[in-house]
């Protein structure tokens, strides 16, 4: 398990890819489980927010299922689906509460306070992070260029916020 923990920190590190984890249903199963028991965990030491959560969360696991599954159809690579997405889930659970942890820290200051701009920081160098490791992931699964993997990331980032938008936004 440790070893596990390890090479997903490496892919988040971008010294490894997902082409190092083994093409195993029962893994993708148990790292899907683990970012939702994470990210579960994450909610639930944030302030009151949307008692929708939990459904959100699944939403959100769904969709990444998909979009990759998708995402590798058409590219015709769907062999890698179980290394892609067991890589993306892997290194997302890790970088879950460091970002849960910024988006608090930026929860507690005012915008005039002098540890705004210090916590926003914290809050984008985290986001870049998140995306660049997983166009990291994408490159090596797709064999697509840097740029066009970080344009894919940030598109799939858009469409599932779009789409927890147009599910759990109340009608007005």
């Amino acid at each position: 398990m440790i070893n596990l923990v390890r090479l997903f920190a490496e892919i988040a590190l971008l010294r490894r890819g997902p082409q190092d984890l083994p093409a195993s249903p029962v893994l993708l199963t148990l790292t899907a489980l683990g970012y939702l028991a994470v990210n579960a965990l994450a909610r639930l030491l944030m302030p009151a927010g949307q008692d929708a959560w939990p459904m959100q969360l699944l939403v959100e696991l769904l969709f990444t299922l998909g979009w990759y599954a998708v995402l590798l159809r058409i590219v015709n690579r769907p062999e890698r689906f179980l290394q892609t997405a067991t890589a993306i889930f892997g290194y997302q659970a890790l970088l879950a509460l460091p970002i849960v942890a910024a988006i608090w820290l930026v929860q507690q200051f005012d915008k005039d306070s002098p540890w705004m701009l210090p916590a926003l920081v914290i809050a984008l160098v985290l986001v870049i992070w998140l995306i660049a490791a997983g166009a990291h992931i994408l490159k090596a699964a797709l064999e697509w260029s840097m740029p066009a993997a970080v344009a894919m990331i940030i598109l799939q980032m858009i469409a599932g916020e779009l789409l927890l938008i147009a599910i759990f936004s109340p009608m007005t």
